[in-house]
């Protein structure tokens, strides 16, 4: 059974800082794509940023320079660095990994609120 449990998620003053982690379990982890995407309230799905088993990244336009996605292969978890956020960073943040054959996993999601 595969798992995903992200954490990390908070309340932060804009300017602020935080790490979401995604802790994956049931797949063998090294080989996958992993992605992290936001949804805010009203909005569709919007890809963050993506690290590939070879360790390419790629990021949306409005992260770029602020968010960094990393992986560690070892503890099956993958990380989501996030520098300078802003309001419009609100939303709730999911790990996903895949996809392979047709098939992606998710996890449950993570709360990212950035207010003063």
């Amino acid at each position: 059974q595969v798992q995903l449990v992200e954490s990390g998620g908070g309340l932060v003053q804009p300017g602020g800082s935080l790490r979401l982690s995604c802790v994956v379990s049931g797949i063998r982890f090294s080989t996958y794509d992993i992605t992290w995407y936001r949804q805010a309230p009203g909005n569709q799905s919007e890809l963050v940023a993506t690290i590939t088993s070879g360790d390419m990244t790629i990021y949306v336009d409005s992260v770029k320079g602020r968010f960094t996605i990393s992986r560690d292969n070892a503890k099956n978890t993958g990380f989501l660095q996030m520098n300078n956020l802003k309001p419009e960073d609100t939303a709730v943040y999911y790990c996903y990994v895949g996809p392979r054959n047709g098939v992606s996993y998710r996890g449950k999601g993570t709360q990212v609120t950035v207010s003063s």
